[in-house]
Parts: structure tokens; C-alpha cells; sequence
């Protein structure tokens, strides 16, 4: 199926996915979000698929919600929208589906992310962005809060301070401050940008694909889990793991002091 305002390429096991509303910054509409729910759950359900690159066309990585969507309009009596169904039917279906991806989710950033942008790339397992990167809360600007879950993920990136400054000030953040705050992975120059995420992807698609699935559940587990039943947990994995294909590939690389040729099983 074709998607106007979300692009696919599978290329190496990487599913590269791009925003594709430059002329709005790559603003969500309803339907765009539609799109990319329905694109991430069958890259989610493709054994040829063992990475997911989330990108933006153009000079924005994602400037959030689009003001103009028929769903965030005012009633003919000044009724103001009902918001909640735009936030459980969009951004709360996509932090839930990227989230639940068994295989790592990359964001590359370039330009501004804003608002639900912003979080909706928070919510990848690692973010690269170049140096002109702006991720701003932008919600109390218009009279709103954060959403797709940033206040969630911004207390647990920077800490509560931080997480409050953004949130209340609104103010942009840029690509090298959110690496220094812990806020991504890696703040890249922009030009190298898109070729730095994609080596990056490569590498996690050659990776132990289910490893990776199992280190995510584990991590997430962790901000709810005291610490006996993260033991437990990561017992469990473990146990797992150690009876699969790619950890009997990797010891026998090991051994024979080899690149290890995982196979993601």
C-alpha cells in the first residue's frame, strides 16, 4: 500500500520510515498518523526487518501536531476540540506501537521537533540529532501539556528540573545541549547526520535482533520493578537468550576469534 505522508524503503534490514510533510515541517495530521501506525506495525511484523530508522523529509524532523487537521477545530459554537481523542487515537496508539517494536527504533533528527514530534522521537530506543536540532515542548505555548508521553520520558532523560524547565518555558533545546543533558544518544554535525544514523541502523540490523528485544523489555521494566524483580527478570531473559541461535553464534565467534554472523533468532 502507498503512503503519501509517510515513506518506506527497507534496505540491509534497516526499514528506513520518513515523515513526509516537508512543506509542514512534517506536521501530524489525523491521517498522517494513521499511516504511520499501520507503517510501523507491518515493519514491526517483517523477519526482514531487524531495524527501524524514523527520519523527516526536508528541514524538520517533525514540528507536531498540525493546527489545521479538521480534528483540532472549533465548534461553530466556540466549542474547543476534544483534544483527548486526537491524543489517545494518534500519539498515545504511536508511543505505544514504537515502544513495543521488538527491534531497536532510531531517530534521526534534524531541525526543529516539536511538541508531539519531540516526544514521539524521545520515545525511540536512540536519538541522533545534528547540531541544529531544536526540541521544544512547545504545548504551553497554545495552553496545553506535554503529550505522547513526554511527561513520562522528560523526568526520566534529564531529571525533574530540567523536565520542568522544558515543559513549563517551552524553551528549544539543541542538539549538542540535549547530548550534554542525556536527552539522545549522540549529537552528530548535520551534514553527517543522516549517514551517522543509517551506519548506525546497519549495525543494529546485523546485531542479535532478539538481545536487543529483550535488553528493551528489561529496561523498561526497570522504572516500575523493585530492584528483586528486575533480578528475577533479567534471570528470566537470560535463560532465554542463552538457548538461542545468535548467543550459540556468538560464543562459537568468540571462541574462534571471528566478526560474529547473528541472525536475529
Amino acid at each position: 500500500m502507498a503512503y503519501k505522508s509517510v515513506l518506506l524503503e527497507v534496505t540491509d534490514g534497516v526499514a528506513t520510515v520518513t515523515l513526509n510533510r516537508p512543506d509542514k515541517l512534517n506536521a501530524f495530521t489525523t491521517p498522517m498518523a494513521g499511516d504511520l501506525i499501520a507503517i510501523l506495525r507491518t515493519v514491526g511484523e517483517n523477519p526482514d526487518v531487524r531495524c527501524v530508522l524514523l527520519t523527516g523529509a526536508g528541514r524538520a524532523f517533525s514540528a507536531g501536531q498540525d493546527l489545521s487537521d479538521p480534528a483540532m477545530a472549533f465548534g461553530e459554537d466556540g466549542q474547543g476540540p476534544d483534544i483527548g481523542l486526537v491524543v489517545d487515537g494518534c500519539y498515545n496508539a504511536l508511543v505505544r506501537t514504537i515502544r513495543g517494536l521488538d527491534k531497536p527504533v532510531v531517530a534521526a533528527v534534524g531541525g526543529v521537533a516539536a511538541g508531539a514530534g519531540a516526544n514521539l522521537a524521545l520515545a525511540c530506543d536512540i536519538v541522533v540529532a545534528g547540531r541544529s536540532a531544536r526540541f521544544i515542548q512547545a504545548f504551553v505555548k497554545i495552553g496545553l501539556v506535554p503529550d505522547a508521553g513526554g511527561t513520562y520520558l522528560l523526568p526520566r532523560l534529564v531529571g525533574r528540573a530540567r523536565a520542568f524547565g522544558m515543559a513549563l518555558l517551552g524553551d528549544a533545546v539543541n542538539g549538542e545541549q540535549a547530548e550534554a543533558w542525556g536527552l539522545i544518544w549522540k549529537c552528530v554535525d548535520d551534514e553527517a547526520l543522516i549517514d551517522e544514523a543509517r551506519a548506525l541502523a546497519r549495525s543494529l540490523a546485523a546485531g542479535p535482533t532478539g538481545a536487543y528485544a529483550a535488553a528493551k523489555r528489561a529496561l523498561d521494566a526497570s522504572a516500575a520493578n523493585t530492584l528483586d524483580r528486575q533480578l528475577d527478570l533479567e534471570r528470566d531473559l537470560q535463560q532465554a537468550r542463552g538457548k538461542s541461535a545468535d548467543y550459540r553464534e556468538g560464543v562459537a565467534a568468540f571462541t574462534e576469534k571471528r566478526p560474529p554472523r547473528f541472525s536475529g533468532r
